[in-house]
């Protein structure tokens, strides 16, 4: 009752635009929070765990953590949460589409211990994930609790996620941009001011929490010079090609560990096993990888780069680095796979930066090695492929430059930010025109694009058009009893069903005026000899855009929707479908 006052008097006293920019201001808030204790709690396991590992030999331990990791977040996520909460940035894509961008309230903090659990003890994810999916759900749940109509619901989906980024890397650009590349939030003046609000929000609440120390540090090496464009360019189709085989192998991975659905401790042991092996040969792989990532942006001699290698057993051998580096790129998407798919709880974000920095590495190393053309700062090819490997992954080279540019200070590698994450973007969509988040949204044709048209198909239900109150007959009925459903229905058609209800045909008023009006036929003709078949059939789970295609080509103002056994659901009109579609496209385009 007090909240319902509460949202009486707001609507009394303050207009829906300030109530927007005060919620975006909390979400900020909260997803700083939810950001900073994610961070302390995996740091706190994560140093419990390796303290007192000695770097020049490997440790037996990194056998048994990873597993036990996945188990207790399996069980937790099992008997505690309840419900699925892995892709998590594709979990916030599906509920802006199909949802009305309604997330579960548990989604508010139950990523933050599963995740905590998982990367805590050596699963080879990232925490980003699952910070945005707690900060969109943060953003949903406060709209939900004030009766906040849909399209507020979804930038404040678009808020907790921007805020979420702007946090975890004190990037509030990087947050913003993301937001609009990865998650589709149109940017209108409506919108921006929000999103705006909660990112710089999350940035400061973070610089108060954590102080200023970044994820990352560099030092710029050299100014940047036009004679490493075509170096730029290669490293940036280099990212693309490697972005394609990180997308690839996790989804031929994800198809195997689909297979076990049914079988939890199956998926537990293999993952375990894959996991915690690779771990044990390349202890790089344990958690986020970050600490890797430092050595690589910071390092200025063979020694320190080769820190890479303590706790392996390449230790000490400093002239395999570029094979280690090379088995890592190759291993780390099998890793985090393994991770998710034996019942972990992480994201594919920091991977892709993981794979990214290894990658611009060894690329620069090579270019050097072998005198193609002018010397290639290592370091800052590092810092490159980690922006080049982010745009192509995510297929969104705009979010790879600011973050890269922002976390690092690496303003000064602007121009080649971008010359390598645009080369990667334009290569990855070659072979793959939907990032890793979204593919699996756009086969079931549920992926919101910036194409407002598209769009409002996607966000329509099918179901939401769909008339099942429709008047039906049996083949077997004669034309007097015909007659009689006739005049009970107010449809120009009467489908014709079996006794399972399964659509046989349909009778066409209008075509059967010269044979309804003679009673002394009445009992001499039969359904089935009057029926036939609709123009065309749609199927439950057909997607809008293929609904309005087929009322196109089959030139139909009705038409039946089946399931799968071909039981009649119901009557799509067009009229009305066209009606709900200018409604909602007048909703989408106001600001």
């Amino acid at each position: 009752m007090t909240i319902q006052k509460l949202i009486d008097w707001r609507k009394r006293h303050v207009s829906d635009r300030q109530f927007t920019l005060v919620l975006s201001f909390l979400v900020g808030f909260f997803a700083a929070v939810a950001a900073f204790v994610l961070h302390k709690m995996i740091n706190l396991i994560e140093d419990l765990l390796t303290d007192g590992f000695t770097a020049s030999s490997f440790n037996w331990l990194y056998l048994v953590f990873p597993v036990i990791g996945i188990f207790l977040t399996s069980l937790f996520v099992r008997y505690v949460v309840r419900d699925n909460i892995s892709h998590g940035i594709t979990r916030i894509l599906y509920a802006i589409s199909s949802k009305q961008s309604r997330l579960k309230k548990h989604n508010c903090w139950s990523s933050l211990f599963s995740s905590a659990l998982t990367i805590g003890f050596g699963g080879s994810v990232g925490a980003e994930a699952p910070i945005v999916l707690t900060g969109s759900a943060i953003g949903s749940n406060l709209g939900q609790l004030f009766n906040l109509d849909k399209r507020t619901l979804m930038l404040l989906v678009g808020c907790g996620a921007s805020a979420a980024i702007a946090g975890i890397f004190k990037a509030p650009i990087a947050g913003l941009v993301f937001t609009l590349e990865v998650l589709m939030i149109d940017l209108t003046m409506a919108s921006l001011l929000p999103i705006l609000i909660a990112s710089v929000t999350a940035t400061c609440f973070t610089y108060i929490f954590a102080g200023s120390e970044s994820l990352f540090s560099f030092q710029l090496e050299g100014d940047w010079a036009v004679e490493r464009i075509p170096a730029s360019i290669l490293l940036g189709v280099a990212c693309g090609l490697v972005s394609l085989y990180f997308i690839r192998t996790m989804t031929f991975c994800e198809n195997i560990f689909g297979k076990l659905k049914s079988r939890p401790y199956a998926k537990l042991l293999l993952g375990g096993l894959v996991l915690s092996g690779l771990i044990f040969l390349f202890p790089s792989l344990y958690g986020e990888g970050y600490s890797s990532i430092n050595i690589l942006l910071n390092g200025d001699t063979e020694n320190e780069w080769s820190k890479i290698l303590n706790n392996s057993f390449f230790y000490g051998q400093g002239n395999l680095l570029l094979v280690y580096l090379a088995l890592v790129i190759a291993t780390k998407v099998f890793a985090t796979s393994a991770t998710n798919g034996g019942g972990g709880v992480g994201g594919t974000f920091a991977p892709s930066l993981f794979v990214g920095a290894f990658s611009g590495f060894l690329f620069a190393r090579l270019w050097n090695i072998n005198e193609i053309g002018a010397y290639v700062p290592e370091r800052n090819f590092a810092l490159l492929g980690m922006a080049g490997v982010m745009a192509g992954v995510m297929h969104a080279p705009l979010t790879g430059i600011f973050l890269i540019a922002e976390i690092t200070g690496g303003y000064g590698l602007f121009i080649p930010l971008m010359i390598v994450s645009i080369s990667s973007y334009l290569t990855i969509i070659i072979f793959e025109p939907h990032s890793i988040y979204g593919m699996r949204l756009a086969r079931e044709g549920k992926l919101i694009t910036h194409h407002t048209d598209k769009s409002v198909l996607t966000l329509m239900s099918l179901d939401s058009v769909i008339n099942k109150e429709n008047v039906s007959v049996s083949p077997d009925m004669d034309l007097g009893m015909l007659v009689n459903a006739i005049s009970r229905s107010r449809n120009s058609f009467i489908p014709v069903l079996d006794d399972a209800g399964n659509l046989l045909g349909e009778i066409d008023i209008t075509r059967s005026r010269h044979v309804l009006f003679r009673t002394e036929l009445y009992h001499h003709f039969k359904v089935r000899q009057l029926m036939v078949p609709p123009k065309a059939i749609l199927g439950v789970n057909d997607p809008m855009e293929d609904v309005m295609e087929t009322f196109e080509s089959a030139d139909a103002l009705n038409l039946p929707v089946v399931a799968s056994d071909g039981h009649l659901i119901g009557y799509i009109n067009r009229t009305r479908m066209y009606a709900m579609y200018r409604k909602l496209v007048s909703e989408f385009s106001t600001e």
